[in-house]
């Protein structure tokens, strides 16, 4: 059956979907029928299958009555790859179908970056339209379930935020006529002018870290009837990396005609790199994944160390965590415009920062090695030029 026509009324535990989809991408399909009730669209059996498929973005399940029958019907059957059909002449009727029909997102490599052996391909997550990062698919799909959810998109909207997710959440607003409050942190305070060009409200607070606003934000919402998406929570930050993130990697690697090393990328609330990392460790034989977080006492946006609080990283099996300072990522990103002539982020720069330190060292065999960058420069240009400037004198 088609998946839109089925419907689970059943709660189903987090670890349990996850359990799932690791052995349906390790087995290749599903090996297992969905049972079906007597209206023959309500699941009443085999949750975490069916929650599994829908997170893994297929377009049909197999489905039975009565019971669970034993078969085995390969992912691709099921329309695994269907949800990245992307505009093939780059038209698109609004700006949200500018996001999710101008995927995948560029992968490039970095011909001048790659070091002794180790060609570095760059996931370029700053081709996105809103906040140019990686956090609009986020923003993005948190809307969209609120959306599905309440039957119309929220009237009134809260979320912590550093940047740049809470402008993907403003973006949507302003598309949907929504009403939008960013809660930042102190560290990101500079970011507020962006907001109000979207007609955002702010809420600038004193606490340094956004991991620490959500009781704030929550408590806001609560008493102002607003929704709170909250990114650090939300299983949709998970999931659209999952259905969409991931599997366009592996499409991306089949046409450059690649299989990795290992994958690197940045730990921030950890949402892409655990879906990364649980589809890949599952799909593929052999394939590493490394998180990169700021030194201890550093702050780099976007990023942060484990011990702030992660969810979805405790989940998923990573092969090493990389520490790289604020000096370090400035100076990578700098390094790759250099070399390479795109301009990315600081925490781009880190994931960069942590290949190159990791190659130094003799972590990394030669191969190929895929980079999350999450998003472009532009927005860290004072920052950047501070360490340029430092670096002359």
């Amino acid at each position: 059956m088609k998946l839109p026509e089925l419907r689970c009324l059943r709660e189903v535990e987090l670890s349990e979907i996850l359990k799932s989809i690791k052995k349906i991408l390790s087995r290749g399909g599903v090996e297992e029928t969905v049972v079906v009730g007597s209206d023959g669209s309500t699941i009443v059996a085999n949750y975490s299958v069916f929650k599994a498929l829908e997170w893994l973005g297929v377009s049909y399940v197999p489905v039975s009555r009565g019971s669970s029958e034993k078969t085995y019907v390969p992912l691709e059957a099921l329309g695994f790859f269907d949800s990245l059909e992307s505009s093939k002449h780059r038209v698109f009727r609004d700006t949200e179908e500018l996001l999710y029909r101008n995927w995948p997102t560029p992968l490039v490599r970095l011909k001048n970056s790659s070091l002794c052996g180790r060609t570095v391909w760059a996931k370029l997550e700053g081709y996105n339209p809103w906040s140019a990062s990686i956090k609009d698919r986020i923003g993005w799909y948190m809307f969209k379930r609120l959306t599905e959810k309440l039957g119309s998109p929220p009237e009134l909207v809260y979320e912590a935020t550093s940047t740049n997710t809470g402008l993907a959440l403003a973006a949507l607003c302003s598309i949907h006529s929504s009403r939008f409050r960013a809660y930042l942190p102190s560290t990101a305070a500079a970011g507020e002018a962006l907001f109000r060009i979207f007609g955002a409200e702010v809420v600038v607070s004193s606490k340094p870290l956004t991991v620490d606003l959500i009781s704030d934000v929550r408590s806001a919402a609560d008493v102002d009837g607003a929704v709170n998406p909250n990114q650090f929570e939300n299983d949709a930050n998970f999931e659209v990396h999952l259905k969409y993130t991931a599997k366009e990697l592996e499409i991306q690697m089949r046409e450059a005609g690649i299989v990795p090393k290992a994958i690197l990328g940045g730990l921030g609330t950890s949402g892409h790199m655990s879906a990364i990392a649980l589809y890949f460790k599952s799909r593929f034989n052999g394939v590493k994944i490394y998180g990169v977080v700021p030194k201890p006492g550093e702050s780099i946006r976007g990023i942060r160390r484990i011990e702030t609080g992660m969810k979805w990283v405790h989940y998923v099996e990573l092969d090493g965590v990389v520490d790289v300072s604020l000096e370090e990522a400035a100076r990578s990103a700098i390094e790759i415009a250099r070399r390479d002539g795109i301009l990315v982020g600081i925490s781009s720069g880190a994931v960069y920062c942590a290949y190159r330190t990791m190659v130094d060292v003799g972590q990394l065999d030669e191969g190929d090695y895929v980079l999350i960058f999450p998003d472009s420069g532009f927005k860290y240009v004072d920052t950047l030029v501070r360490y340029l400037n430092k670096a002359t004198e």
